[in-house]
């Protein structure tokens, strides 16, 4: 009798992990990682995704912000936590492209730690100015820059992200040494620019909205390479005077290497699912400006085969670098 009670102990410790797995997601709640502050682009897709997917999932999806080091603080917690499916990360091109030759000690993989569940948007990045500083276009930035060493700064959302590199393109491309000033998210950063104590920045259209419409921050040029509907009137970098001047974020969701591969499609379903839903598309897409993408795990893998080598030829290039 001893020896039966041992063996069915055993054999239902070893089944409890696959009747976990099959209760998911009933267990608790999930946990969708934002490493950026509140009130930027990843932070907006999160709040809104993370909506969507308590109502299919019928679970709860708590937003927990983990801001610092270009997306790296929240990124490790991820790749760190169980994978179980009930832990997301709210990825960027930051985290998951620049990040891996721009920091020299990164502490997780882009690739091996993490299980790719959906491409959410490519986003437009856009060049912003104080409306006070007496800067009306690009060119107007550069003979600023030029003539004044004391206003060679330029802010961004944290060390690694492509508001960083695209400053650092700019510097390089203007021949104009520029300081680096970054902050732990968007929303500090353009309120320092609209203030007049840092320049200018790079950041993404969608973050940019509320303080342009209320007049605090001045838009000087696009960094795709076409005009985009939400400012048909503004110019390309290219068309401001900056040949080759191209640039594009692109936001992301992830699991811990290791989620269970039914957890992955099913997360990548409803995503999808949500991202196509009309009320999403309105307020991403035509009222942010977004690219909404809405592609699958294998679409996001090839994406950062792609865009790992061509972040790490421009991080070279630029010579920017972060510890």
């Amino acid at each position: 009798m001893k020896r039966r009670h041992v063996l069915s102990c055993i054999a239902a410790s070893l089944a409890a992990p696959s009747f976990a797995q099959s209760e998911w997601p009933a267990a608790k709640a999930i946990t969708y990682v934002v490493p950026f502050t509140p009130g930027g682009s990843t932070d907006v897709i999160g709040r809104t995704v993370a909506e969507k997917l308590q109502a299919a999932l019928k679970q709860s999806v708590i937003i927990d912000n983990k801001p610092g080091t270009g997306g790296g603080i929240g990124a490790t917690y991820v790749a760190k936590a169980p994978a179980d499916g009930y832990t997301l990360l709210g990825g960027t091109i930051s985290t998951h492209a620049i990040n891996a030759s721009l920091y020299k000690n990164l502490s997780y993989d882009p690739v091996k730690d993490f299980e790719p569940v959906a491409l959410v948007a490519f986003l437009p990045n856009v060049l912003l100015v104080d409306p006070n500083a007496g800067v009306n276009s690009v060119q107007d930035l550069v003979a600023l820059l030029k003539k004044d060493p004391n206003r060679r700064t330029f802010a961004s959302s944290g060390n690694g992200t492509s508001t960083h590199l695209a400053g650092e393109m700019f510097a390089d491309m203007i021949g104009v040494p520029l300081t680096h000033v970054p902050y732990k998210g968007t929303p500090p950063a353009m309120i320092d620019v609209s203030a007049g104590q840092v320049t200018f920045m790079f950041d993404q259209m969608t973050a940019a909205l509320p303080l342009l419409s209320a007049g605090k921050l001045k838009l000087l040029a696009v960094t795709t390479g076409k005009r985009i509907a939400l400012a048909p009137n503004t110019p390309t970098m290219i068309e401001a005077g900056i040949p080759g001047f191209e640039m594009s974020s692109w936001q992301a969701i992830y699991a811990p290497k290791g989620t269970p591969r039914p957890v992955v499609q099913r997360l990548a379903l409803e995503i999808q699912k949500a991202l196509k839903l009309p009320d999403v598309q309105d307020k991403l897409g035509k009222q942010m400006g977004m690219e909404i993408v809405a592609g699958g795990p294998e679409e996001l893998a090839a994406l950062m085969q792609k865009e790992i080598p061509r972040w790490a030829a421009l991080v070279k290039k630029s010579g920017a670098s972060a510890n």
